[in-house]
């Protein structure tokens, strides 16, 4: 079957723990089997001859051109079908070390002990006193993105959910073996759905289906998960949690850019932006309605065991003058509960709130924030319990969410706006786009009147290179609406290396834009800002782009406290190591000291929405580690000691960024390298897979220079190579430039950022395999440029060994070891295939129906290698 063999691998099978390779084993058999009744016995042999033979060639017992022939000796068909059996396999592993971690996490919670990252061991840490002064200014504001890293389906992901929720149930304890039978049958079934599924989209997604995606993980996910954190920190405050009022205050707010972001996607317009916002308040509306009414059917405590305040008797006397027949109703179905009664009204309202019955409808949140805390009041003087417990996390889930779930943000290019306003200076007849730009912030001043400034004020201008960048786009409100415009929060996005370097210019001009200086006066002086990681990263390359982006935090928290502004940074970090992504967590408590403040502010983009908020334990896992380090980060003793850090390797990081700079530069700014880069990797074909609405680059055509593509699809193209170059070139040639290795070594030690940015860089060179990588290569025709990465990979492998002091890449990291090792040859298998079918495409000239016969399995193995190694862009 298609996990026979798997034990065999000494290394990471050692390190398997017997759960898990007790749900790889049962998945796998279950997929072979499933294999064998639909494909038939030989498709099933094929899988394993392929599975036998990649393995064998990591141990160096056959030759890897045995492979090539293998694979360049089936019928399409049969190598389609067996590309699609090893993602489905990847699916199911991936399932699999899900579920055991989902398990781990519930083990270490039931020791009873203080878990690491945790918002227990921040207050344990930081003390009781310290963290409370902490919270009145604590905010967490992850902003969800439509950025197209997502490979799969959502008909894939729901199917391997399904698969999911059997795997629960025949794992539960005191499971009978009837059940458990049943239960294997379902999941059985299911996985026979799963192969059937189609892995590919047959139609590009529009941004209203990308909406409704995210919807999923607000629905599944998010809207439980949120008040969790909350207890958690409460609990660790006090433990008297729930019979109490609550210690801990709401300090999540989301935030979304799917159907805000226009930059360089002409299908996210008004229209959209509008119906998203209807979208976010119909499933935000219809959770808190939900809600409120399960905890109002549940709250049968009868007046005689908990009177009901004289304030909470008033109210609902007046609601019954107001609303006679509804209230009415109420008490004849729960007479003398009048704590239930008043919840049920709460419920209605906020039914009708959905319905726009404007007669029943809350005006705002507070308003149903004040009813709650109504009942609350009336409560705690004598059931304590029933006041703080359920009914206060829905108070933090209307806290959190409000009546618009997430705010949402606007993003448009600086250069749209500037061509917008020389149409409108010049008084001609106005163009579909410019229509379009004055239409967009009339829908930002529709949102505002129903639901809020807080839905949606903040308009980030991609490229800002001037304050008048950022004043043309007050200018532009003035010409949409007038004395009626909108509040506006426009916030500069800083990209590209010259950017970063002006961004305190730029800062400083913004001070004498008039309708800058009255935000600053109306929120305390509080400024955003956004600095991008992607387009630095590829311009400047992973090394340089992260230590240039560290300086220019620094820069501008010294601005910010010359300026007596509060600013908040919003860092716009991808998902792929190329592309700013790795553990939050680590993330945070590398940045410039001062510069987080109680604040983060982060995108959550693609594939990292669904692995971080698709299970609840995973979700609250994850933000309770972000928190964690948002106040670690915040305390000025790890903040010092930092900076003493930051300060001592100044020299040596200025070393580091030079020489790689100039190395990244030497390969990605020569002559025909983007026409070689286009060659060698599925770069044209990624567009194909209709990953999200938004178009793959800026331009028409194959692009001319790395100017001309955006930095998902370029990091994504590196990955399937399995060269994964975005994560690591030039940082060999940075180290190797440095005075001392020892000053290296303590720097590594001692210094946040340099930690996280090795130990990224060996995890992007961990997921990189040399052998298979230098087959891609050498498809381009250019040895000198193959030769460069090569050698490059060698010296920066080499290198970050001798600087970590580790014998092997991920030696001190068991867990992401083993799953690299584990999916590494199957991951191969998936290679020769997408090599087989990208070698024809490049070198031959095939027939349009042969083409297209290639370019399907061409995308199918590029699906597949991105479920193997767990990311795309």
């Amino acid at each position: 079957m298609i996990d026979q063999g798997l034990e065999r691998r000494s290394a990471a099978v050692t390190e398997m723990p017997d759960e898990l390779r007790h749900d790889v084993r049962l998945l796998g058999k279950l997929l072979g089997q499933v294999l064998a009744e639909q494909g038939g016995e030989d498709l099933l042999a094929d899988v394993e001859r392929l599975r036998k033979a990649v393995i064998a060639a990591r141990k160096g017992e056959i030759s890897a051109d045995v492979i090539t022939e293998m694979v360049a000796g089936w019928e399409i068909e049969r190598a389609v079908a067996v590309a699609r059996a090893f993602t489905c396999y990847f699916h199911l592993a991936n399932l699999a070390e899900e579920h055991y971690r989902i398990r781990t996490l519930r083990e270490r919670d039931a020791e009873g002990r203080v878990q690491r990252e945790s918002l227990a061991q921040a207050v344990h840490e930081l003390g009781h006193e310290r963290v409370t002064e902490l919270l009145e200014g604590l905010e967490l504001h992850p902003v969800l993105t439509a950025h197209p890293t997502e490979a799969r389906r959502r008909a894939v992901v729901t199917a391997i959910q399904r698969v999911s929720g059997q795997l629960t149930e025949y794992n539960a304890p005191g499971r009978g073996a009837s059940e458990r039978a049943e239960s294997k049958r379902r999941m059985l079934e299911e996985i026979d759905l799963l192969w059937r599924t189609a892995q590919l989209r047959s139609t590009k997604l529009d941004p209203l289906d990308e909406v409704r995606t995210a919807m999923a993980a607000f629905d599944e996910t998010l809207f439980r998960m949120v008040p969790q954190v909350y207890r958690s920190l409460d609990a660790a405050l006090d433990e008297r949690t729930g019979t109490r009022p609550p210690l801990a205050r709401p300090f999540i707010r989301y935030g979304s850019w799917i159907g805000g972001d226009r930059d360089g996607n002409p299908n996210v317009t008004s229209k959209v932006t509008r119906e998203t916002i209807q979208i976010q308040s119909e499933h935000v509306l219809t959770a808190l309605e939900t809600a409120c009414t399960r905890i109002a059917r549940t709250l049968t405590a009868s007046a005689q065991f908990a009177p009901c305040s004289p304030e909470l008797r008033a109210a609902l006397a007046a609601a019954v003058d107001g609303h006679p027949d509804v209230v009415s109703e109420l008490a004849t179905r729960s007479p003398r509960e009048p704590h239930r009664q008043w919840l049920l009204f709460a419920a209605a309202r906020i039914a009708a709130t959905r319905r726009r019955d404007l007669d029943l409808a809350y005006r705002s949140p507070a308003e149903l924030l004040a009813d709650l805390r109504l009942a609350q009041e009336s409560l705690a003087a004598s059931a304590p319990r029933q006041a703080y417990g359920e009914l206060q996390h829905l108070m933090w889930q209307v806290e959190t969410f409000g009546f618009h779930l997430a705010e949402l943000e606007v993003r448009q290019h600086s250069q749209v706006h500037a061509a917008a306003l020389e149409e409108l200076r010049a008084g001609g007849e106005l163009s579909e786009r410019t229509e379009e730009v004055l239409a967009t912030i009339r829908v930002i001043g529709w949102i505002q009147e129903r639901f809020g400034v807080t839905a949606c004020s903040r308009y980030v201008v991609s490229f800002t290179r001037t304050a008048e960048d950022i004043a043309a786009v007050y200018e532009l409100a003035r010409h949409a609406l007038g004395e009626r415009a909108p509040v506006l929060d426009v916030v500069p996005l800083f990209e590209s290396g010259q950017d970063l370097a002006n961004s305190p210019r730029v800062l400083t001009g913004m001070l004498d834009i008039p309708e800058v200086q009255r935000r600053l006066a109306d929120t305390g002086r509080r400024m955003e800002i956004m600095l991008g990681y992607s387009d630095s990263a590829k311009e400047l390359g992973p090394a340089a782009a992260t230590l240039r982006l560290y300086e220019a935090q620094e820069e501008l928290t010294a601005w910010a406290a010359e300026h007596d502004v509060r600013l908040r940074m919003f860092h716009g970090r991808g998902g792929a190591l190329g592309r700013g992504g790795g553990p939050a967590n680590r993330a945070v408590l590398a940045q410039a000291p001062g510069s987080v403040a109680g604040r983060f502010k982060v995108t959550e983009q693609g594939e990292v929405i669904f692995a971080r908020y698709g299970h609840i334990a995973i979700a609250r896992r994850h933000l309770e580690q972000v928190a964690n380090a948002v106040l670690l980060a915040s305390s000025p003793t790890i903040g010092a000691r930092t900076a003493t850090a930051a300060e001592r390797f100044r020299g040596l990081a200025e070393q580091v960024a030079t020489a790689s700079e100039q190395a990244y530069r030497a390969l990605t700014e020569a002559p025909g390298f983007p026409e070689w880069f286009g060659l060698v990797s599925p770069l044209e074909e990624i567009g194909s897979l209709r990953l999200g609405s938004r178009p793959a680059r800026r331009g028409l055509g194959a692009p001319r220079s790395l100017d001309d593509l955006r930095a998902i699809p370029w990091v994504f193209a590196w990955a399937q190579t399995r060269v994964n170059l975005p994560g690591w070139y030039g940082l060999g040639t940075g180290l190797a430039a440095a005075d001392s290795l020892d000053e290296l070594r303590a720097a590594y030690a001692e210094w946040p950022l340099f930690n996280v940015m090795l130990d990224n860089a060996e995890m992007s060179l961990a997921k990189t395999d040399r052998s298979i990588a230098k087959r891609y290569l050498a498809l381009g025709g250019r040895e000198d440029f193959a030769q460069q990465v090569l050698e490059e990979y060698d010296r920066t492998r080499e290198l970050v060994l001798r600087v970590t002091g580790h014998t092997r890449l991920l030696e001190n990291r068991k867990v992401l070891s083993r799953a690299v090792q584990l999916r590494d040859p199957y991951v191969d298998a998936l290679s020769h295939l997408q090599l087989r079918a990208l070698r024809a495409l490049r070198t031959e000239n095939p027939s349009d129906q042969e083409r297209d016969r290639l370019s399907t399995l061409l995308l199918l193995s590029v699906n597949g290698v991105a479920a193997g190694l767990q990311n795309t862009g």
